[in-house]
């Protein structure tokens, strides 16, 4: 129970600081012919879980940066400076961060699935890498990120003044918040990119970043009371320095497969892996800073270089199954095995980017779903990462538009049930049990779902 847990709740705490992949989880369990989806729950709900998202965001590290540059362009601390004036620039400021966020979200929902298997093509996924050590370098101290100086002298006599500079800053600000977007933004686009609504998309991030700045509404309007800069300060930017280089690390799995390798599903592994983080800490990871004397920055950087090594073990544990499915590759072969034992095939589409996937593992993982499929089906797994051709074609002729897809099909080729989205194990043994009682007892259909 343990691990199926940490398996949702560590990719998803590590993503409050990155990108990690845009999972297409649109859905309920259904038939093959039931098109119920994500979208059946309303867009209002929908809307309102992007609020909500926008609002976890203004809570990660990314933002905290970005408070006394907000700071200066509202304009709060200054003399004349009413909160009346102060809450109309930073509702410029709001609005430049939402205009930069319905551009993403019109291009994401353009691209649609292709957006996830940029993240795993080397061409991408190397320069986000070096990005995020850049920018954990930034966190460290080694530089400050700023505008080029005239620009920023610019924004700094408006910053406060006019309303066209609060929406230029807004602009800029949402892309340093970007970094800890991803995880809320795979939430929100999912349903937008099955149904490639361009108004849906544009407006639907817009409304993300209106949660965002809620943080910046309250800034402008309480700025006075915030606390100063100190070592509270630089403690939080050390430890989202340290969750970058954590993010980068896990952003390489899907093209240097020795980082995944290096994993065990025993607790003992686990232990260890916490220790070692624990380890680092204690040694300075944290507290420590790179200003000081040679013998401190050996120090800071070991800690470092431990908690990172001891995030990246407890993030491969969890995501590391008890144990895996007989699996094959071809289509073919598993056909010809699933008529020879009287049994029928469950397909398995998944992509490294698409976190549902890795969490349906720890499902397969459960001795009672593990066993209800060995006996029943013969599990064919497609990944379709790399976004090849042939992954195309497969994803085209199984109706797999939207990941995770798990497809239960009799030995003829007729589609019996579908899963498409993470199911915890007794969720998902509602479907593979009646998938199975309709395979023995020929009560399919027949017909595949419509394209």
């Amino acid at each position: 129970m343990l691990k199926k847990q940490l398996s949702i709740a560590i990719p998803a705490a590590l993503a409050t600081l990155l990108v990690p992949a845009l999972a297409f989880a649109a859905g309920d369990a259904a038939g093959p012919c039931n098109e119920e989806s994500f979208l059946d729950k309303g867009w209002l709900w929908l809307y309102i879980a992007a609020f909500g998202n926008g609002l976890l965001t203004s809570l990660t590290p990314c933002v905290y940066p970005m408070i006394p540059i907000t700071v200066a362009v509202f304009g709060a601390r200054e003399e004349g400076v009413g909160r009346l004036r102060a809450f109309g620039l930073a509702t410029s400021y709001v609005f430049g961060m939402g205009a930069m966020y319905s551009i993403l979200g019109v291009v994401v929902t353009l691209l649609g699935q292709q957006f996830g298997t940029f993240l795993s093509n080397p061409w991408v996924v190397v320069p986000l890498v070096i990005l995020f050590a850049l920018l954990a370098a930034s966190m460290f101290g080694a530089f400050e990120l700023n505008l080029p100086g005239p620009l920023q002298n610019r924004f700094n006599q408006i910053g406060g003044k006019g309303y066209g500079g609060a929406f230029g800053m807004g602009l800029v600000g949402g892309f340093v918040a970007a970094p800890c977007t991803g995880p809320f933004l795979a939430l929100i686009l999912g349903p937008v990119m099955e149904t490639q609504n361009v108004f849906a998309g544009a407006t639907m991030l817009f409304t993300y970043a209106l949660g965002i700045g809620v943080l910046f509404w309250l800034i402008a309007v309480f700025a006075v009371a915030l606390p100063k800069s100190g070592q509270w300060m630089e403690w939080i930017k050390s430890f989202g320095g340290i969750a970058l280089i954590a993010v980068a690390v896990y952003f390489l799995r899907p093209i240097v497969p020795a980082i995944a390798e290096l994993t065990d599903p025993g607790l003992t592994f686990l232990l260890s892996s916490i220790g070692v983080a624990l380890i680092g800490l204690a040694v300075g990871a944290v507290h420590l800073s790179f200003h000081d004397d040679w013998s401190v920055k050996i120090r800071k950087a070991l800690g470092v270089l431990l908690v990172v090594m001891g995030s990246t073990g407890v993030i491969n544990w969890a995501l590391t199954p008890d144990q895996h499915l007989p699996w094959q590759y071809e289509e073919e072969p598993a056909f010809a095995q699933a008529k020879a034992e009287g049994k029928g095939v469950m397909i398995d589409v998944a992509a490294d980017w698409c976190l549902p996937c890795k969490e349906l593992e720890h499902t397969f993982a459960d001795p009672e779903v593990y066993q209800a499929i060995v006996d029943n089906f013969v599990p064919v797994k497609y990944d379709v990462t790399k976004g090849t051709d042939l992954d195309e074609q497969r994803q085209e002729k199984w109706h797999a538009d939207t990941l995770p897809a798990v497809i239960f099909i009799d030995a003829e080729g007729n589609e019996i049930a579908r899963v498409r989205e993470y199911l915890p194990p007794d969720k998902f043994l509602e479907v593979v049990r009646p998938a199975a009682e309709k395979l023995h007892t020929k009560l399919t259909s027949g017909e595949p779902c419509p394209k």
